[in-house]
């Protein structure tokens, strides 16, 4: 009876064992659900209250975002000189009010071309200059960053900025949960160890409706609203060329602003992709209609 007793025990143990482990899993699995959803809040709620406002103080929340994200950015690459990132981050959110002051999204051409355009090449420049190491990967990610502010003004204060800002959400959100729940192949296992194929797919069909949904409310034409999951794609580069630097780098985040979530870069990373390449992209367009 006693050895009966005995093994009843060891196997409920074992029970327990294994459901704790389990539960582990699942918990890991979706741990980092909730600086998500935050973030999706955060950028959205940041959408609506700029338009709401408008200009000038539209201006000056995205001239604060992306100085706040060469900052990070700096300090990620230099962690020991705060004098630099900081004023890495000052000269960038400046570049951004200065080059963009009186933009007129109507006109996108001429202030695309403008000399004015080169005041976003003064940041990365100079922070080239000052930052001791990863010189060519400070450049190339912080005029990327720039190009991303020149877009944010491009789009905003508009209707058309929520409409961007919620193809990256959903794509984002589809993926998540499509990624977590089906699985199947990495996407990039080196880089980003989480993403898979299935979340990759999902967050360009999630992005394609809701451009859809865009151009059935007249905000998109039915060609531009195709060009949605390219959209998504950029910012899911965006993603994995932050976690790229990052793992290079051997750190988590890319500052402990946000308590619990990081820093800002961590947050707008999707956003900066999408937004750098739309304007890279815009610029290649402006080029080719000026050389016609």
């Amino acid at each position: 009876m006693g050895v009966e007793c005995t093994q009843r025990l060891e196997g409920g143990s074992r029970e327990c064992h294994n459901r704790h482990m389990i539960q582990n899993k699942l918990s890991a699995k979706w741990s980092d659900l909730l600086p998500r959803v935050l973030s999706a809040i955060v950028m959205a709620a940041i959408a609506v209250v700029d338009i709401a406002m408008g200009n000038p103080y539209y201006l000056i929340m995205i001239a604060v975002v992306i100085g706040l994200c060469v900052g990070e950015f700096a300090r990620l690459l230099q962690p020991d000189d705060q004098s630099t990132y900081v004023a890495l981050g000052v000269l960038a959110a400046a570049s951004v009010v200065f080059g963009t002051y009186g933009f007129d999204g109507g006109d996108f051409l001429r202030d695309f071309i403008s000399y004015r355009t080169l005041e976003l090449f003064i940041p990365p420049i100079i922070g080239t200059i000052l930052i001791k190491q990863h010189k060519a990967l400070f450049f190339g990610y912080c005029l990327l960053i720039m190009l991303a502010g020149y877009g944010f003004m491009a789009l905003g204060p508009s209707v058309l900025l929520i409409w961007f800002i919620l193809i990256i959400i959903v794509s984002d959100v589809a993926g998540y949960f499509v990624g977590r729940i089906v699985g199947g192949p990495k996407f990039w296992p080196r880089v980003s160890p989480k993403k898979t194929w299935s979340g990759t797919v999902a967050g360009w069909v999630g992005a394609l409706l809701v451009g859809l949904v865009a151009a059935y409310q007249g905000v998109f034409t039915p060609t531009e609203a195709l060009f949605a999951p390219l959209i998504a794609f950029a910012g899911q580069m965006g993603d994995i060329i932050e976690s790229a630097i990052k793992r290079k780098i051997g750190v988590k985040d890319s500052s402990h602003l946000i308590p619990g979530h990081g820093g800002v870069l961590d947050r707008f990373d999707a956003m900066i992709g999408a937004a750098g390449a739309l304007m890279i992209l815009s610029g290649i367009s402006a080029l080719f209609f000026v050389a016609g």
